[in-house]
């Protein structure tokens, strides 16, 4: 059986969701084969969890290089290990970082490639969501190698044990790959809420808020939410990029979305129309988030939002 490649997506460590959905996706199609790129202790820490989710193997590739440069050594480590180990397939996480690994590896080893994927077919084949969701289109790679980026919350991760067995990666990058030096990180401050991309309910404030998301912050807190913006919050300054849903921002899939003050535009509906009970809070009762909501309430957030927010604890 073919190996298919997964590139890990991590914080220090900490194994993402998206890995554990793009490891799903790799045992229907052959053997999954993770490559962990960091501390080699870290990754030691993590092959009990990649190999419950299906991972074979666990490469671990832990040269200085791939923390101290951007991502031009990874890149290179990818596209080596594609030519050497001829995997069936890569997929890879399409976050900013893993797209644009996935491209400079694809015309290192001159392999097309397909982004933003929301499914991969039998053959391989991939499904994206374009136009702001208003179409699904289906592509294939016909060159070289199939790298797919594909998007969180695209499938449920379902525990399928492999072997887990960790095998390290000697390869030293070139000084070409060195150009670009990461010179300091700074941690982001923690909010307490969980990540935005894996969290369960997600509640999200729009224009409506007019710049005041603290009602939204203490209803997302009594649920245990994320806590997410549309682009027209965004751009206002109102909230961080980071925590944007959107065709632009992240794309959201919880079991519960409540959008606040939202109009519903169709650039937000393309990142979280997939989630599995919506519910909008609007004045506006003509808004387009009502076709969209399996649940609705025509009114002020400012009134509503408090008195939910009142009843959800008083129930704990």
């Amino acid at each position: 059986m073919s190996e298919v490649l997964v590139l890990v997506d991590h914080v220090d460590g900490a194994v993402r969701k998206s890995t554990l959905e793009l490891l799903t996706i790799a045992k229907a199609h052959g053997e999954p084969v993770a490559l962990f790129v960091g501390d080699a202790g870290k990754a030691e820490a993590a092959a009990p969890q990649l190999a419950e989710y299906g991972a074979e193997k666990v490469l671990v590739a832990s040269d200085a290089a791939y923390s101290e440069y951007l991502v031009a050594p990874q890149a290179e480590l990818l596209a080596e290990l594609i030519s050497t180990r001829q995997p069936a397939a890569v997929l890879v996480p399409a976050t900013a970082e893993g797209r644009e690994v996935a491209a400079r590896a694809a015309v290192r080893t001159g392999s097309g490639l397909i982004t933003d994927a929301v499914a991969v077919g039998d053959d391989l084949s991939a499904t994206q969501s374009v136009f702001a969701g208003s179409f699904t289109v289906t592509g294939k790679v016909t060159a070289g190698t199939p790298i797919i980026a594909v998007k969180g919350n695209s499938i449920a991760p379902e525990a399928n044990a492999g072997a887990g067995a960790v095998e390290a990666v000697s390869f030293a990058p070139s000084d070409a790959a060195k150009t670009a030096k990461v010179v300091s990180v700074e941690e982001k401050p923690a909010s307490g809420r969980p990540n935005l991309t894996e969290a369960a309910i997600v509640v999200s404030g729009g224009r409506g808020t007019a710049g005041d998301f603290g009602p939204v912050e203490a209803f997302a807190d009594s649920l245990g939410a994320a806590v997410g913006a549309s682009r027209a919050a965004v751009d206002a300054g109102w909230y961080p990029h980071s925590n944007q849903v959107g065709q632009t921002g992240k794309t959201v899939s919880p079991q519960l979305y409540v959008a606040n003050g939202i109009s519903g535009a169709i650039q937000h509906r393309a990142g979280m129309q997939t989630s599995k009970n919506i519910v909008a809070i609007n004045k506006d009762e003509e808004a387009p988030i009502f076709e969209l909501a399996d649940f609705g309430v025509v009114g002020d957030l400012f009134t509503v939002l408090p008195q939910a927010t009142e009843a959800v604890n008083a129930r704990k």
